[in-house]
């Protein structure tokens, strides 16, 4: 996985309407980039609402928030509406960004190993410099956290 000070690398990819998203083409100053597994369920169904509903509050600080998995646009599309989603969701269904950052990791469940997308955040300032990232994450409380970190990043630029 991707360390704080890394350069993050740039991803051209679909969003839910099928537009291209590139890192570099973001407007806002900072970048929230998270990775989740899967569309519709529940911890990644949490954790898209939770930075849903902090958009505005990312907006005022700054930065934009960009969720990738490897389901594809139209799974976003029915994903974003159903949940009311506000952030952008991107389709990486070849896992190029997902295996660039290093969240396409080994995963064990009920003894059987497999391969999968690590639940990961990446906080990217101006440079294009990964400021902060979580690995593992767990969902209760963390859009609130990376928040925090963006505001503090924010204000010490």
């Amino acid at each position: 996985m991707l360390q704080n000070g890394d350069l993050a690398p740039d991803f051209a990819l679909p969003d839910a309407e099928g537009k291209t998203v590139t890192l570099n083409g973001l407007k806002a100053p900072y970048k929230v980039v998270y990775f989740y597994p899967k569309d519709n369920t529940s911890g990644c169904t949490t954790e898209a609402r939770s930075f849903s509903d902090l958009k505005d509050a990312f907006d005022a600080a700054g930065a934009e928030v960009i969720g990738i998995s490897p389901d594809s646009v139209k799974s976003h599309a029915n994903f974003r509406d159903k949940h009311g989603l506000r952030v952008t969701l991107v389709s990486d269904q070849e896992k190029a960004a997902i295996e660039a950052f290093g969240v396409w990791v080994e995963k064990k469940m009920y003894g059987r190993a497999y391969m999968g997308v690590e639940r990961a955040t990446f906080l990217i300032g101006p440079d294009g410099k990964i400021l902060k990232s979580w690995g593992k994450v767990k969902v209760p409380g963390h859009a609130a956290a990376v928040l925090d970190a963006v505001r503090e990043a924010a204000g010490a630029s």
